[in-house]
C-alpha cells in the first residue's frame, strides 16, 4: 500500500511542511503567531575556496536571485 503523500506526488519533507502549515493555521491567534515565528527558516551559506570563508548569503535570496539569472540566460 502506498501512502498517500507519495501518490500525490509529494516528497515526505514536502507533506511535513504541508501539515505543519494547517496546523498552525487551525491554532487560535496567540498561539498562532508564536507557532508560525518557529516555522520560519532562516537559513544561511558561505561558498569557501583556498581555505576561506567567502560572503554569508542567505539561501532564499541567493536561490531566488539564481533563478532570476536562469531565466535570463534561456533556462540553461
Amino acid at each position: 500500500m502506498t501512502f498517500a503523500w507519495k501518490a500525490a506526488g509529494l516528497t515526505y519533507n514536502r507533506y511535513l511542511a504541508v501539515a505543519a502549515r494547517v496546523v498552525r493555521r487551525s491554532l487560535k491567534e496567540e498561539k498562532r503567531i508564536a507557532a508560525e515565528r518557529r516555522g520560519q527558516q532562516d537559513l544561511r551559506f558561505a561558498k569557501w575556496s583556498n581555505g576561506k570563508q567567502g560572503e554569508i548569503q542567505n539561501l532564499a535570496a541567493a536561490n531566488a536571485q539564481a533563478a532570476v539569472e536562469s531565466a535570463a540566460a534561456g533556462g540553461h
